[in-house]
């Protein structure tokens, strides 16, 4: 999230200022001459050299009217013209949608043909992909033309502060996915506003928040149908997969960058927040020497190093064939608040987020498992062998009592993930929700041992 800047909005006014009126009218100035005066300008001249004719004589100038009238019968004959080749185009666009593949492929149909008259009906709204050369756009170009119109910048103005983040529409009824910190302002529910891809304003409310996968869902205060967001599966990546992050970083809306997955299955502690604007305070990372502030939560992410900044909290982590595979949740920075991406980008995987998201749109609240014990990084016991989650206690007639887990176990393994400190194994049980059954492997006294666990509702 990043803080509002009254000042920056001003810097597009000079966008809205052209207008096609004076293009036509300077267009019909050149214009030939009346038929008469063809005629005499066909005939043999008898005087032996040219006579100077005032611009504004009846046989070169005839008036506003006829120069008009002249200007609409162009304007008819190019737009005859531009029908005749209007399927050269469409033909054209197609081979690159083709070339690309998927869904990205139908990213080209962006121009806007409209008509050359004075006066347009309805409202013109600004875009915010531009394509100068649809031949040589890249397999980027694609992917965000074809998320952009599922992602919003939102604005929170609360008792506690305003901020900025984004979203991703995941209904057409207008039900937008975003973090909980996003949309978060202390005792009071905050005035949220929506902007979307294509300039209009909206207001909206919040369905729920689930602080412990910082998700939220807002609701559009408008009927749809709304542009939603296609889903991939965040369970089949690779690391060095393409990525593309779409969002609004420092208030700038429909900033797109890029990247590759850098790490899968990693786990982050961040600081439960309660207001907005402080990303950078609240959603503290426990980096060497860092100090987390507040309430602490663990989560699941993947790590990414397209360039992720406070604003882009909320938006669209996707893949190369322009499906949402995260929710962007933070940055990790070496330069202490207010500072920028180092290439140290996070996102909440999209199969949790989605399932988090759907149970707050179903019921407003979101349900999460309990193992049943107290753990601690394994490489802070000196008795430990072997790098995990190390068992402190366990709550009798909990999940990890009935499975047979005990005081000095260390857990190296959950659902087949590898399990490498606490972090990790309280964010992969969060991951399911309460009641799951799940598989979870540990070390006891030199031996390894797989058990299966019916997780409690936190």
């Amino acid at each position: 999230m990043t803080q509002t800047d009254p000042t920056a909005e001003t810097s597009d006014s000079p966008d809205t200022a052209s207008d096609p009126a004076p293009e036509t009218v300077a267009e019909a100035a050149p214009e030939a001459a009346t038929p008469e005066a063809a005629d005499t300008a066909s005939a043999p001249s008898t005087t032996p050299s040219p006579v100077a004719v005032s611009p504004f004589d009846p046989s070169v100038y005839g008036g506003i009217s006829d120069s008009y009238t002249r200007a609409q019968a162009r304007v008819r004959e190019a737009d005859k013209k531009r029908a005749r080749t209007l399927g050269v185009f469409v033909t054209a666009a197609l081979l690159v949608g083709g070339l690309l593949g998927g869904t990205a492929g139908g990213a080209f149909a962006i121009w806007n043909l409209s008509s050359r008259g004075l006066v347009t009906p309805g409202v013109q709204s600004p875009q915010t992909i531009t394509v100068n050369a649809p031949a040589e756009a890249s397999e980027i170009t694609a992917v965000a033309a074809t998320a952009m119109p599922s992602v919003v910048t939102i604005e929170v103005a609360g008792a506690q502060g305003a901020g900025s983040g984004s979203g991703v529409i995941i209904s057409e009824e207008g039900h937008v996915m975003t973090n909980a910190h996003v949309v978060s302002s202390g005792a009071q529910e905050p005035a949220i506003r929506v902007t979307t891809s294509d300039g209009r304003l909206l207001g909206a409310t919040v369905v729920g928040r689930d602080i412990l996968s910082d998700i939220a869902v807002i609701k559009i205060d408008s009927e749809g149908p709304f542009s939603v967001m296609a889903v991939g599966d965040s369970d089949a990546l690779n690391v060095g997969d393409e990525t593309i992050a779409i969002g609004a970083p420092l208030g700038l809306p429909g900033t797109v960058t890029s990247g590759i997955i850098s790490a899968i299955n990693r786990s982050i502690t961040v600081g439960a927040s309660s207001a907005p604007g402080e990303e950078d305070g609240q959603f503290d990372f426990d980096l060497p020497g860092g100090v987390s502030i507040g309430q602490t939560i663990s989560l699941p992410v993947i790590q990414t190093d397209a360039s992720i900044n406070p604003g882009n909290s909320g938006g669209a982590l996707l893949n190369t064939s322009g499906e949402l595979i995260g929710v962007n949740v933070a940055i990790a920075s070496t330069g202490g608040q207010g500072s920028g991406s180092i290439g140290l980008g996070f996102a909440i995987p999209s199969n949790f987020a989605l399932r988090v998201a759907t149970e707050l749109i179903e019921s407003g609240a979101a349900s999460h498992g309990l193992l049943g014990a107290l753990v601690t990084d394994a490489s802070s016991v000196a008795s430990a062998t072997v790098t995990g989650a190390y068992i402190d206690s366990v709550t009798p007639g909990g999940s990890a009592d009935r499975a047979g887990i005990r005081a000095g176990d260390v857990v190296t393994r959950f659902n087949g993930l590898p399990v490498t400190n606490r972090i990790d194994l309280t964010a992969q049980v969060r991951v399911l929700p309460g009641g799951s059954n799940a598989t979870l492997t540990y070390v006891r006294s030199g031996n390894t041992y797989t058990v299966e666990v019916t997780l409690g509702n936190l």
